[in-house]
């Protein structure tokens, strides 16, 4: 059976259709990008979960209850140009896509903070030699 497509316009209706443990890692993670990038940076819901863009795609947020995230279990952090990332502390999985790198958490206390900021700075660099 197919499951109803679902479309979702604001972050209020996506944590309503999330668990209680998404929404905490979804909410940390949130918190960190957004303090993390620069103000030219924006937040919007796209393919039903939050997108941060800057000139381009900078990463995104996929909670595993949200279909079409290709993840079981979980939140799915992807950096959408992680093939161009340095990633010296290897935190990130390669997986299947040539492009996206990805960090998947079960629980907030797998966060690590210090690592994801690393990476964020480094995917606006990035963002930056993009016109």
């Amino acid at each position: 059976m197919n499951q109803p497509k679902i479309k979702i316009h604001s972050l209020i209706h996506l944590m309503d259709m999330i668990s209680d443990e998404e929404r905490i890692i979804v909410d940390v993670l949130r918190q960190i990008i957004l303090e993390t990038l620069p103000s030219y940076c924006k937040e919007k819901i796209s393919y039903n979960v939050p997108f941060f863009y800057g000139k381009r795609g900078i990463c995104i947020i996929w909670p595993s209850s949200i279909p079409r995230g290709g993840i079981k279990q979980g939140v799915l952090i992807g950096f959408w140009y992680g093939n161009r990332l340095e990633d010296r502390d290897g935190y990130l999985e390669r997986g299947t896509n040539k492009q996206i790198y990805y960090k998947i958490y079960q629980n907030p206390e797998e966060i690590k903070e210090k690592a994801l900021v690393k990476l964020l700075r480094e995917a606006v660099k990035i963002d930056h030699t993009f016109k």
